[in-house]
């Protein structure tokens, strides 16, 4: 008889639910977070059993590696496409893990991507990138208002970037500034040197893949934009259509609608936060080096803002590299604008 398992995970334990064909429960109780003690849970149903369900959670990884280098079937759940039954009055884990087990048994599981465990730490590094970016980004902005509040002048963020103690020290008549301006510029020259250090880390062990080279013919894509893209798409046909990878890229509207009326919100932070990041950049460098791009954002611009009309053209590039990913060909800006 067949045999199904769902794993509710959480920080520090698990509950299991493994039902058989019939949707009759079989093992119903909770677990450490404890490879050993989940795999002998289940090695009882190993023959029968036709896949193991693990709710994507933050902590996914030490699982569903463990359990495929041990043979069984693993099934990625995404916990933001799956439907919960609605008539329920009381929701706990026990009915989570029975319930991924049971959409398992009916074939209508949204699945979630398990990306390749050799890949994934140098993704994970190059998320740090990413993070150590936004700090630095925070520091300088942080810097730019408290000269702007004491001084009255505005300083650009190269100009920040090559302030040298010595100016820092005079500009300011109290020391407590001083020691602020310094003190956040000792942090912006770190985390620099931090992502300077993972750049050249990342350069030395990762060439951009042949179905990714075609992404620097863009305007606005450059090796960095690139390699992001690429760690974080990984197989570019994954993605059905156009359309589930401009979602996934979070570069459309988070709304439902019924005959043209808006009807409520969805998850607008459904999606790839760091793919989402990196098409909004390459839409503000391809708006400064594109002349259509330029017209495409004044235009926009006049008819919503800046903030909709940037997230527009980000929209359109994730489309373009989509097709440039899948069909291995090069940028052209003319089937983008018209």
């Amino acid at each position: 008889m067949k045999t199904y398992a769902g794993i509710d995970l959480h920080s520090s334990n698990s509950f299991i639910g493994v039902i058989n064909q019939n949707d009759e429960t079989l093992h119903s109780r909770r677990h450490n977070n404890n490879l050993k003690e989940i795999l002998k849970v289940l090695r009882k149903y190993k023959k029968s059993l036709q896949g193991v369900v693990v709710e994507s959670t933050y902590n996914w990884y030490w699982l569903v590696d463990g359990l495929l280098e041990q043979g069984y079937k693993v099934h990625l759940a995404n916990p933001a496409a799956i439907q919960q039954y609605k008539g329920l009055k009381n929701r706990d884990d026990k009915y989570d893990a029975f319930w991924l087990a049971h959409l398992l048994r009916l074939g209508i599981l949204p699945q979630g991507y398990i990306y390749p465990k050799s890949l994934r730490p140098i993704r994970d590094l190059f998320r740090r990138r990413i993070m150590f970016v936004k700090q630095r980004t925070a520091q300088i902005l942080s810097l730019q208002s408290m000269i702007a509040r004491n001084k009255g002048v505005e300083q650009s963020a190269s100009a920040i970037a090559r302030f040298r103690d010595d100016f820092i020290n005079q500009m300011f008549d109290s020391p407590h500034l001083v020691s602020t301006a310094r003190h956040q510029m000792e942090t912006i020259r770190f985390l620099d040197n931090q992502i300077k250090e993972i750049e050249a880390e990342i350069e030395g062990i990762v060439e951009i893949d042949n179905a990714y080279q075609n992404l620097l013919t863009i305007t606005g894509i450059g090796r960095i934009l690139a390699t992001t893209i690429m760690l974080e798409v990984g197989d570019i046909h994954r993605f059905k259509n156009v359309g589930n990878y401009s979602s996934y890229c979070r570069c459309v509207k988070a709304q439902s609608t019924s005959n043209g009326k808006k009807k409520g919100n969805n998850n607008r932070k459904n999606g790839n936060r760091y793919l989402a990041w990196a098409y909004v950049e390459a839409a503000n460098h391809n708006k400064r080096n594109c002349p259509r791009a330029r017209k495409f954002v004044e235009r926009k611009t006049a008819e919503k803002n800046y903030t909709v009309a940037i997230k527009a053209l980000a929209n359109k590039l994730s489309k373009a590299s989509y097709f440039i990913m899948r069909d291995q060909t090069t940028y052209d800006p003319s089937l983008l604008f018209g």
